[in-house]
């Protein structure tokens, strides 16, 4: 496969991120079109990488990872803590900036 494909499937996956941070209300399926976003740079990082022959594309992977493994523990934490308190998980019901 070329580096062509390899950027079409990261776009593709990209933009479903995108339309589904856009499109959705439901917070937990918010972070996760995020996650799925960072996967599809992760893809492209990855790819430029193996076509120029340098590791630096996949030690940015590693680190863009491990970034994402804490934002996962703490996104995770904020989500059930809203839960707690609004009882809803829905970004139109959770204003919390609002006096």
């Amino acid at each position: 496969m070329s580096v062509g494909h390899y950027l079409l499937l990261s776009a593709a996956l990209f933009a479903v991120g995108v339309v589904g941070v856009v499109t959705r209300r439901n917070s937990i399926i918010v972070y996760m079109c995020i996650e799925l976003m960072l996967n599809a740079v992760n893809l492209t990082f990855i790819a430029f990488a193996r076509q120029l022959g340098d590791m630096g594309g996949q030690i940015f992977t590693f680190m863009v990872m491990t970034v994402a493994a804490a934002e996962a523990a703490v996104g995770l934490a904020i989500i059930i803590s809203v839960f707690r308190n609004r009882l809803s998980v829905d970004v139109d019901d959770v204003n919390l900036l609002k006096g």
